[in-house]
Parts: C-alpha cells; structure tokens; sequence
C-alpha cells in the first residue's frame, strides 16, 4: 500500500534542486515535505530566495553544501548543469512571474521541472513555456496536488468508466477566507504578491485557488470547456485583483458547470468541493473530508466510498499509503504527484515511456488553466458576456 517510484531500474535518488522556497516561504516547505515522503528524492542544491544571504542562510538551515547554495536560479541551473553529481529535477515554488525564467534556465539544459501553480503570470509567458517544455528533452510536471488524492482518482476512474453516464452538470467550489481583510497592507509576504498583477498575473482568487477547481474539475470529469461567463470582483478597497469570482462554464458535448471561487468568505478555511452529476447518477466530494466520496446512482440510495474501504477501486489503492481510517489528505496529495514525477523520471533515465497508469498535470494543463483565467477576466470586462477559451 504505497505509491513510491522506487523500484530495481533505479540508481539512488533523483537529485532535486529548488528555487524559492526559502526561510519563512510556507510552500517550499510543503514541496520538501512531499518530495521526502516516499523515498524517491533528495534535496541537495537550492537558490531559495532572490536575495543571497537569505538564500544562504535558508540552504544551510536545511543542511545543504555551502557550494551548492545559489544567489540566482541563473547561476545554479548553469553550475548544476556542469557537474556530474548535478540536479537531475527542480522544483520551482516562486511567485508566479518567475515560474517562466526559472523553468527555462533548466529546461534548456535537460533538468527536468516541477513547478507550483499557475503555470506563469501571463498567456504570453505561458505558450513560450509551453513550446520550451515541448521541445526539451526533460519533463514538466505542475503540481496541482489536488489530483493527487485517492478519492478524486477514484472519482475520475468511475466517470470515465461511465458509472455516472453521460456527464450534464458539474459544480466545484473553492473558498477561503484570509483576504477578508487587507491583510497585505499589513506586511503578509503570502498576501502581498498574491495581489500583485505584476507577480501574480492577471488573476487573483482566479489565479491562486480558482486554477486548482478548475484543474480538479477538469481532471475528473474529462470535459473540456468551450466559453465561459464571469462575474468577477474585488470586494476589499485598494484590492487590484479579483477577490471572488462566480463563473458560469460551457463544456463541448452539451455539458453546464459552475464554479465559485472566494477568498473573502468568512468561515471557510479551504473549501474546495466538487460535485458531479450525469443521467445515470452523482458524485460530491469535499477536500477538507477528502477520504469519502459520496455516490448517489439514480434512484438508488446514496452510498459512501472509503478510500480503503468497500466501493474503492484500483485507481484509489494505487495512490493511498496508509491503513483504512487514517486520514490521508494533503500533504500525501503532494507527495503522490511527486511521486508520479519520479515514476516518469526514472522512466526517462532509461529512454522509456512511464506506465499508463502514470499520471500529473501537465504543461499543457498549465496552458488551459491560463486560458481559463483569461477568459474570465475578458468576459468581467464585457459584463458576463461569453468568451470563448
């Protein structure tokens, strides 16, 4: 009951560098810890924060090599890239305008990319990237760990398989509520650039947690949305981004969806709930319960799915951990994109293709989730008019 990529092909861990993620940067931490869970990577080369001695500081505080501690993801990509014990993959866990020039400097030297969402800050950013990572001769891998979750496999393995039906009706919200308040005005770094156009893009709550509903939305329920109707807002006064958004989805196929997505709704910490709905039955699932899935077939009594329990199939099984009644969630989320990540390196080493049953959010996942934004943002302006992606 594990997901871990090691297996006899290997030959040790798969060296990983990072940039950003340096001292009190709540996502680097994250990426550490998923990256540790199952064995398959150590961490030892880092240019963890855009000033020098902080980065220093933050590489020798989690033991890395003073010589292996960068004052620039310039620097580190070319040195790393040089050596014979060089990084093998990075994670890059910056802001969001410099997701762009950091994965360049790696993947033109083969260093695979293990990026945090959103892809980049802006579309044009986003279909360079898009061609660099097409052209390299490296993997790209976002880390929308959403995806990860035994339960949202689960979900996506019985829409495919057809349990709900033709798919009619798709619903997903995410809410938070720590930007009620201008909190960036009063020194959050986390608030700061996250309502920043030019670090963040042209996205706020769109950008930040709208991009992983749409993502999780899209990855179960296999839809591909054709136009969109928003509503976007910016409720707190000063605020330059979007702080709420309600957005109406129409998907080829016939299909209609919904999704919310709020920072500014008091008593909700991370509300992300996806619900699914075809003529021959539903699914609902919540992330922050995330090891039920609820299954109503039409006419039937509604039956609940445990991670490990009875219901579950092999797409659950494949991706969970830990015994039955444990809770699993988001840290192990992470960590199994991660590990999926180095599934596909270790297949890469050798010159072969993962197994089918490898899977993780794309480039090309990253591009779609940007067009989202984009088109939402175009429609606001158009007052909820449609505009296609």
């Amino acid at each position: 009951m594990t997901i871990s990529g090691r297996n006899d092909e290997r030959a040790g861990r798969i060296r990983l560098g990072m940039v950003g993620g340096g001292k009190d940067a709540f996502i680097g931490g994250v990426h550490r810890i998923a990256a540790r869970i199952d064995g398959d990577f150590e961490l030892v080369a880092g240019a963890l924060s855009s000033t020098p001695e902080r980065a220093l500081e933050s590489g020798l505080a989690l033991g890395l090599e003073e010589k292996r501690i960068y004052g620039s993801f310039k620097d580190m990509a070319a040195r790393e890239a040089r050596r014979k014990d060089g990084i093998e993959a990075v994670a890059i866990v910056t802001p969001n305008h410099m997701h762009y020039p950091a994965a360049r400097e790696f993947l033109k030297r083969g260093i695979h990319v293990i990026c945090d969402k959103p892809l980049t800050s802006t579309m044009a950013d986003a279909r360079k990237l898009v061609k660099l990572a097409q052209d390299a001769d490296a993997l790209f891998v976002l880390t929308h760990n959403y995806t990860g979750y035994p339960m949202i496999r689960q979900a996506r393995d019985m829409v495919a398989g057809g349990d709900l039906g033709k798919i009619r009706v798709v619903q997903v919200e995410y809410a938070q509520d720590w930007l009620t308040e201008a909190v960036e005005k009063s020194g959050s770094k986390q608030a700061s650039w996250r309502t920043d156009p030019a670090k963040s893009g042209a996205g706020g709550s769109l950008g930040d947690i709208g991009t992983h509903a749409f993502n999780l939305l899209s990855f179960v329920s296999g839809l591909d949305c054709e136009e969109v109707s928003a509503d976007i807002q910016s409720f707190v006064d000063g605020r330059q981004l979007d702080d709420n958004a309600h957005v109406m989805m129409r998907f080829s196929g016939g299909a209609r969806g919904m999704l919310w997505s709020s920072q500014v709704a008091p008593g909700n910490e991370n509300g992300l709930r996806l619900r699914i709905y075809g003529d021959k039955g539903g699914l609902e699932w919540a992330q922050e319960d995330p090891n039920y899935l609820w299954f109503t077939p039409f006419g039937k009594e509604k039956r609940l799915i445990t991670r490990n329990g009875a219901g579950a199939g092999a797409a659950a099984a494949r991706v969970s951990r830990i015994p039955p009644g444990h809770p699993e969630g988001y840290l192990e989320g992470f960590a199994t994109i991660y590990a999926e990540a180095a599934r596909a390196i270790i297949a890469h080493r050798t010159g072969k293709k993962p197994s089918k049953e490898v899977v993780f959010p794309t480039v090309e996942d990253g591009l779609y989730g940007m067009q989202f934004v984009d088109a939402c943002v175009r429609s606001s302006k158009k007052n909820g008019g449609w505009v296609k992606l």
